[in-house]
């Protein structure tokens, strides 16, 4: 597990920096609806994200995010991974995604993935130009994955993906298939992570370098797994870090440039 579900993002909220908000159902290449949530920028710079979450699905942690993207200008859209297994109505405290996690595949996410690009892309009037993709633990493995898809992605950012090893649903190792990467990539991790290890998080980096991916790998010492959140005061430095890193990297991959706030 990643985020509790009290948790949510460290950044402060911009006062009319996103200009909507909606949950969505999208519908996936097999035809399965999966939920979604959309934040639309106020000023908007061209640039579009897809939010892949951790474990738990589509939570409030990550509508949040969706609106702090907004804020800065980049249109978002955070999905679920669940529409096969539990739908798309409301879920409550209490729902219990192991079940439903265990039932994830790869073939299932990549087609998810794919419609929300598709998404992004053909609304609003082509209003995003610049693609990229942002996920965290188990999402942060998928984001980097995406690079492999040919979804013509500006960027692929993972905050403490697991590079390395066997994943869920039949993932293949980042690490594996960097030499089928195609577009650039951001990775985050905490240096005191115990699910990462130093050497995973090197052998990516080697991976990446080898394959002559463009890409960052940084590490927050002393940070653990799932150091971006609110809760976690003591790193609220990493997190600061964190974030400018991201929104630089969005910024620098888009043609009309993103403002940092």
């Amino acid at each position: 597990m990643c985020f509790d579900l009290d948790s949510r993002p460290p950044i402060v909220p911009i006062a009319g920096g996103a200009l909507d908000s909606s949950d969505l159902t999208l519908e996936s290449g097999d035809g399965t609806q999966l939920r979604a949530f959309r934040a639309r920028a106020t000023s908007a710079t061209g640039a579009g994200i897809v939010i892949l979450p951790d474990v738990r699905g589509l939570h409030p942690f990550y509508e949040e995010l969706a609106l702090r993207f907004a804020e800065n200008g980049v249109d978002a859209l955070a999905i679920d991974y669940f529409g096969r297994t539990a739908g798309v109505g409301e879920r409550g405290d209490a729902f219990d995604y192991k079940p439903h996690v265990e039932q994830v595949t790869w073939p299932n996410l990549q087609a998810d993935i794919t419609a929300a690009t598709r998404h992004l892309r053909m609304h609003d009037e082509g209003r995003v130009g610049a693609l990229f993709t942002v996920g965290f633990c188990f999402g942060g493995r998928i984001a980097f994955l995406s690079a492999t898809l040919g979804l013509d992605l500006a960027g692929s950012i993972g905050f403490y993906g697991f590079p390395v090893g066997p994943g869920r649903g039949g993932t293949p190792a980042p690490a594996d298939v960097a030499d089928r990467m195609t577009n650039p990539i951001l990775a985050l991790f905490g240096g005191a992570d115990g699910a990462t290890s130093p050497e995973a998080t090197r052998e990516f980096d080697e991976a990446l370098t080898k394959s002559g991916v463009e890409h960052r790998v940084v590490t927050y010492d002393g940070a653990p797994h799932s150091f971006f959140d609110r809760k976690a005061e003591e790193f609220a430095d990493a997190s600061r870090l964190a974030w400018d890193e991201t929104l630089t990297f969005v910024r620098g991959h888009t043609p009309s440039p993103v403002p940092i706030v």
